[in-house]
């Protein structure tokens, strides 16, 4: 996905509401709770993490289970190791939850030397801040997380540390992780995500199937079998992703099921988890995750960081008619209709029409799409809107539309249109299509039924003096699946362009 790839517009949820949810999300409200808690006695390393020896207190002050480490060594036999565990979780999510209010400013060091910390700025914005101050906060501890996530096992790192030489450099080839191309790949598919729950042709809310976005990143969209290899890579992939959601979900990002570890026991082990050995009665079994609307917003934050368009629905509503055509004309169908519903609800509904048929006008190339939003526009206003296009009838960009919406509106006394107001209409809705779908199904169908109901079609259409004429009809010659057919519309074409290059000169 590149910075200049169009993405969908999505529906954000109101920063109040956001704000609460992410003030209600288990590693900020943790850190929060710490940073309550941090006082004269805290101690801190130069890095500002928590002193080793205050974090089975830290743990006991978010009310972690196993907490009291010292409770855990006098134990004996199989609880002993329960509660030891149980310690050792608790402490290591206290610690986690530490870091992150070290790195919003929730905690700050106040002295390197002595090693104290104290509650810091930050934490005031989560109190008395405004939503959005809030949702900065969690933005913060969304890229600590993040960066988290993108690291190997821990184990394995302090396994390299301890094996780095004198100079005290660690060798991350042997480890086989590219820091870069580690954190590529979580953005990668968490911009899949991003585009399967903001389109309309994904689940929207719904959840994803872990192997679905695991193959998203792996498999080439032209290999229609994927190789023994590629299923491999797959497989390593999706228990990556298993172990960086789980880290991901309690920032609030997202909703998520891990793989079910018995799936791994059985017949195919893991490798069975990226290929055919998965069970898709019951794929849920492999993982799932779903984008949550706090996630949904700190995507769209990190997309627009990184330099992309990512649109929201409602972002037009104080705009006029003119950017209202013109930046609805990428969105899908449902987010097009809206964002307009919204631009309407704030206007009254005949001077709306009347703005919407002005801004609808032009022969540049996205007129015939502001047209043909314009006119699903006016579909939404209703018959109050009547006098607007009555106005319009003898415009000779806007007749032949006023015409088709009085008729649907069951409106009497509407004149027929002269024949070249018909042939410009049907250029000029061709041209929305093409601009709006390219080369869909839907349009190869339109293009059909129209050759097939209008004998001598080509021999009139490529008379019409619409900018769009020869696109159009190019574009009739290369959907119609009849060769005799494309044949007369490549040289309908050829005609408009010869006549448009007679009348420049």
């Amino acid at each position: 996905m590149s910075d200049s790839s169009p993405l969908p517009p999505v529906r954000l949820r109101p920063e109040a509401e956001l704000a609460r949810d992410a003030l209600a999300t288990p590693l900020l409200s943790r850190a929060a709770r710490l940073a309550r808690w941090a006082g004269p006695e805290t101690r801190v390393d130069p890095g500002g993490e928590l002193a080793e020896e205050q974090l089975p207190a830290a743990a006991e002050v978010l009310g972690l289970v196993g907490a009291n480490a010292e409770g855990a060594a006098s134990a004996e036999g199989a609880g002993a190791v329960e509660e030891a565990g149980a310690a050792e979780e608790a402490v290591g999510l206290a610690d986690e939850a530490w870091q992150v209010a070290v790195h919003t400013g929730l905690v700050t060091v106040t002295d390197e030397e002595r090693g104290t910390a104290e509650a810091g700025e930050a934490l005031r914005l989560l109190t008395s801040g405004s939503p959005r101050d809030v949702l900065e906060v969690w933005l913060g501890a969304l890229e600590a997380v993040l960066a988290d996530a993108s690291v190997p096992d821990l184990g394995e790192m302090e396994a390299l540390l301890e094996e780095a030489g004198e100079d005290g450099e660690v060798d991350l080839s042997s480890l086989d992780w590219d820091p870069e191309a580690e954190a590529a790949f979580l953005d990668g598919v968490l911009g899949n995500l991003y585009l399967l729950t903001a389109g309309e042709d994904g689940p929207g809310e719904g959840p994803v199937p872990l192997p679905a976005l695991a193959a998203s990143m792996i498999v080439p969209e032209d290999m229609e079998e994927p190789t023994d290899e590629v299923l491999e890579q797959v497989s390593d992939a999706l228990m990556r992703l298993d172990d960086q959601f789980r880290l991901l979900e309690p920032i609030g990002l997202v909703e998520f099921r891990p793989v079910d570890e018995e799936v791994l026991t059985e017949e195919g082990g893991s490798d069975g988890a990226g290929g055919s050995g998965i069970d898709e009665a019951d794929v849920s079994r492999y993982g799932m995750v779903r984008l949550t609307p706090l996630g949904l917003y700190g995507l769209r934050a990190r997309l627009l960081e990184a330099g992309y368009e990512a649109p929201v629905v409602g972002e037009l509503v104080d705009k006029g008619a003119d950017v209202l055509l013109d930046g609805t004309g990428a969105f899908p169908p449902g987010a097009a209709r809206a964002e307009t519903e919204q631009w309407l609800a704030r206007r009254e509904p005949l001077a709306a029409a009347r703005e919407l048929l002005s801004a609808a006008r032009g022969a540049d190339a996205g007129a015939p799409l502001r047209r043909l939003r314009c006119q699903q526009a006016l579909s939404l206003v209703g018959a109050v809107a009547e006098p607007a296009l009555r106005e319009v009838l003898d415009d000779a960009e806007l007749g032949g539309l006023a015409r088709v919406w009085l008729a649907e509106h069951g409106a009497a006394d509407v004149p027929a249109p002269p024949e070249s107001m018909v042939f410009w209409l049907t250029i000029d809705t061709l041209a929305a299509q093409l601009a709006a779908e390219g080369n869909s199904a839907e349009l190869r169908e339109l293009v059909e039924g129209l050759a097939a109901g209008h004998s001598g079609f080509f021999e009139s259409a490529w008379r019409v003096e619409h900018p769009a004429t020869a696109e159009v009809l190019e574009a009739m010659g290369r959907l119609h699946p009849d060769k005799k057919v494309a044949k007369e519309a490549r040289k309908a074409a050829f005609k408009a362009r010869s006549q448009r290059g007679e009348q420049g000169e």
